[in-house]
């Protein structure tokens, strides 16, 4: 993180990590939150369908197809009594299993991580 602090792009950041012999696609994970809570994903058990072809969202990725900014859909879901903050998780896991991670947050944050 001090490397891109000190203005290098992010593709120079990458790869000093592959030289270093570390996963360069930790940079694309949250800063905020730990690595460990954000790499543990329990797949196999998740027999949901992933969120962008879930019955209960399917209006507003519609929406998103016909243009609409994300803002505005946002603003539908809220309007409608769901979380907008739905539409921020990967589009191709379902919500459950999305959501039972969020909570799990015990090591240090990303960017604080001394690896």
């Amino acid at each position: 993180f001090r490397m891109l602090k000190m203005g290098l792009p992010m593709g120079a950041v990458q790869n000093a990590m592959i030289r270093d012999g570390l996963d360069p696609s930790i940079m694309d994970l949250d800063h905020n939150k730990s690595v460990s809570s954000q790499m543990k994903v329990d797949e196999e058990n998740d027999s949901d369908p992933p969120l962008k072809e879930d019955p209960k969202y399917s209006k507003y990725f519609k929406m998103l197809k016909m243009g609409l900014p994300m803002g505005a859909v946002q603003n539908t879901m809220q309007r409608d009594g769901l979380d907008p903050s739905i539409m921020e998780l990967d589009h191709n896991k379902s919500v459950a299993s999305q959501l039972k991670n969020v909570d799990k947050d015990t090591g240090p944050p990303l960017k604080d991580d001394p690896k």
